[in-house]
């Protein structure tokens, strides 16, 4: 079995209440109801010989239809997630208006079985979030990388 593998960016910024990141509300109609553990960092599915980095800074550009921020890269690692993907995160620092993003789309059968098919944002919300708030938003198998963020010097 191939392991999937995805790859994002964490935007943070700092604030005097300390530093805030960036997070995406997943869209669609499976997350429509749900707020905490429903966020995520903007990431996406590649599959090598791409490289983690250009796929992270791909995707940032698909899921929030925003170039990519050109500040210096933090890499946070790699986590597994509970479905067993494996998710490679880099923080860049940039301060980004949650008003410009243009979220791209995706396409599922809704509802299940039904034979209609829905178009749905990747993100339906993105936000700035404190470092606790955010901890209790994204999915838990993200989690990791606030707590190597703020572990990382400079951040």
């Amino acid at each position: 079995m191939t392991v999937k593998r995805s790859a994002g960016l964490l935007l943070f910024r700092h604030r005097p209440g300390g530093p805030e990141v960036l997070l995406g509300h997943m869209g669609g109609p499976l997350w429509a109801r749900r707020d905490a553990g429903a966020w995520s960092v903007p990431k996406g599915e590649y599959v090598p010989p791409e490289e983690a980095w250009d796929a992270a800074r791909r995707e940032f550009q698909e899921e929030l239809g925003l170039p990519p921020p050109s500040g210096a890269a933090v890499p946070l690692g790699e986590s597994t997630q509970a479905n067993g993907k494996v998710v490679t995160v880099w923080a860049v620092e940039a301060d980004l208006d949650p008003a410009d993003v243009v979220p791209g789309t995706f396409t599922m059968e809704w509802p299940p079985r039904s034979g209609r098919t829905g178009t749905f944002p990747e993100l339906d919300r993105v936000a700035w979030f404190g470092i606790d708030a955010a901890r209790e938003a994204l999915v838990k198998g993200q989690r990791v990388f606030l707590d190597r963020l703020t572990a990382a010097p400079g951040p």
